[in-house]
């Protein structure tokens, strides 16, 4: 129950309620994050349905990149979600407080291939994501991905679904058309597209006040890209160009994203400056036992 916890500062706010840092009063104190659901709120806005595949989705995930759920209790007027604790925050404030508003290169190639590591084992499991984006994206302390907020994610053995939802700047053509129109996996591809596109110029690649339906109907022209970010690989060998296709079974699958040369060139460069930054630690510290 609730009483197990000493409850600390608010960490954000949902659709449904709030989520709190907390400490488990017994020994080893371990800290996690509380989402606390008012009930009277699920039931008014029908989400019963959205929380049930929330929860059940979400329990039974392991990967270093998605954010674990440890299980949930009841208690008279709300519901709690026992979370792992994500102390970096929501990768959208860090994007927001980045210089010029978008990281550099490495930082985001960083971001992505994480998000790729947790896409691929989530579509392993046959769970299509469906909102992708900076919100529901957050961080460890150590400035790890962390993929959360399972409410539109659904399990879907034959990979079609015809459902209409997710956040509208992010969603595939082939969901914005609606129409009960059939849809795959591919389209979190889409999304990752428009996630790369958001992390290194700072502005989504269409006009966030646009209507899905013209967003579905209109190409994506990736001559802009790069133009905030000279280094930038040419756009037509750059990921989002790659992954905003209109045609789902023309995105790049996940694998070929990790293996990309624009992730592979900055993740390498990010790992091999980290095993520097060890060496000389350990050799500094050598050379103060030694004297």
């Amino acid at each position: 129950s609730l009483k197990d916890f000493e409850i600390g500062k608010g960490q954000g706010k949902g659709q449904f309620g709030q989520v709190h840092m907390v400490r488990t009063k017994a020994a080893p104190n371990y800290i996690l994050a509380i989402k606390c659901i008012k009930k009277k709120k699920l039931q008014a806005l029908d989400g019963g349905k959205q929380f049930r595949r929330e929860v059940e989705i979400q329990s039974h995930l392991l990967h270093p990149n998605i954010l674990r759920l440890y299980g949930y209790f009841f208690e008279e007027e709300q519901v709690y979600l026992m979370l792992e604790y994500a102390g970096g925050g929501e990768l959208f404030r860090k994007l927001r407080d980045a210089r010029d508003g978008r990281f550099d290169e490495p930082t985001a190639a960083k971001y992505i291939a994480q998000v790729t590591e947790g896409l691929i084992y989530l579509h392993s499991k046959r769970i299509i994501h469906r909102d992708i984006k900076p919100e529901n994206l957050l961080l460890s302390l150590n400035g790890d991905i962390k993929i959360a907020d399972f409410g539109w994610s659904v399990h879907a053995p034959s990979d079609r679904r015809t459902t209409h939802c997710g956040t509208p700047i992010y969603l595939a053509p082939e969901i914005a058309r609606g129409k009960h129109e059939v849809y795959s996996r591919a389209v979190d591809l889409w999304a990752l597209g428009v996630l790369i596109y958001e992390l290194v110029t700072g502005d989504p690649p269409y006009d966030s006040n646009a209507q899905p339906q013209s967003v579905a109907n209109r190409p994506f022209s990736p001559c802009c890209f790069g133009a905030r970010s000279p280094r930038s690989p040419p756009p037509s060998r750059f990921a989002p160009s790659q992954l905003l296709k209109h045609a789902p079974s023309e995105r790049l699958p996940l694998l070929k994203v990790k293996q990309h040369v624009w992730i592979q060139r900055h993740v390498r460069t990010s790992r091999s400056d980290q095993s520097g930054k060890t060496s000389r630690g350990s050799s500094a510290s050598a050379k103060t036992v030694e004297q």
